[in-house]
């Protein structure tokens, strides 16, 4: 077992694996790449079905456990099983423990959810690499066509960005999953596709960010994870995290991340364009 402490929440888990995954043992790393895609299943699974969806031994899984710090896979489960039933409850559980708080009150929302918004955003500044932020802007500056996903939650931030880049004339298409469409194929080489997912991921938003990575196109990812399911694109990533209220999440810092960044993008081609 290691020596390291187990991590006791989700966010510890996901840094520890963001900082070892790339030296593990191949089997190993098939497991960390498993758990990073599919943190949802953790909770609910054992771990005969977790090694078969990640395509390795029992055996295999266990010692990835232990090198994440727990003892086993039944600590590592009971910490995913207590993550997930503080944060993220079903709607009506997190309505009925708003009601139990006294916190539903219209002015008492309002309040909690502005305070929440000001703490994202001040988290935005550590969370987002500064150079990673400038090399994606390069990347998408440089792009003959940008393609943007993001679906459910991520849903209103890929509009937006969709929306600002027409609003600048830049190329770009909304994958949007309209009419059970997927315009894939639209993707060639040297596009850029901006994706957006957050936990648990869009298995749609994954597909295609792992298809324009496999004919050659670079990703540029906004998400809630280094360690998540983004990492085997190779993807440019930006991390950003919401503070949730009574487990609702609102998406002040992304909005900001995504205005900064379509606006970055335009301010960059302008300077190209003009040989700056």
């Amino acid at each position: 077992m290691s020596d390291q402490t187990a991590p006791v929440s989700l966010e510890e888990f996901n840094h520890r694996l963001a900082e070892i995954s790339e030296t593990m043992p191949k089997r190993l790393r098939q497991c960390a790449e498993f758990v990073a895609q599919n943190t949802d299943r953790i909770a609910v699974s054992t771990v005969a079905e977790l090694s078969i969806g990640a395509g390795v031994q029992p055996s295999a899984f266990m010692r990835f456990c232990q090198l994440m710090g727990f003892s086993g896979f039944s600590e590592m489960q009971k910490m995913f099983r207590e993550t997930y039933a503080q944060k993220w409850p079903d709607y009506a559980t997190r309505l009925d423990n708003l009601r139990a708080t006294g916190d539903d009150s219209p002015s008492a929302l309002l309040a909690e959810f502005v305070e929440a918004g000001r703490l994202s955003l001040e988290n935005l500044a550590s969370t987002v690499d500064l150079k990673t932020l400038e090399k994606a802007v390069d990347v998408l500056a440089a792009a003959p066509m940008i393609h943007v996903v993001g679906f459910r939650r991520a849903f209103p931030v890929a509009s937006y960005l969709s929306y600002a880049f027409e609003k600048m004339d830049i190329a770009a298409v909304l994958h949007d999953g309209v009419g059970n469409l997927n315009p894939r194929n639209a993707i060639r080489t040297g596009d850029v596709v901006i994706a957006i997912t957050f936990a648990p991921y869009s298995q749609e938003t994954i597909d295609l960010a792992a298809y324009a990575h496999d004919i050659g196109s670079q990703v540029v990812a906004i998400s809630d994870a280094l360690s998540g399911p983004m990492r085997k694109t190779d993807a440019l990533m930006l991390s950003v995290s919401e503070v949730d209220v009574g487990a609702f999440r609102a998406l002040s810092a992304t909005i900001s991340l995504a205005i900064a960044l379509a606006v970055s993008v335009g301010a960059k081609r302008d300077k190209l364009a003009h040989g700056k």
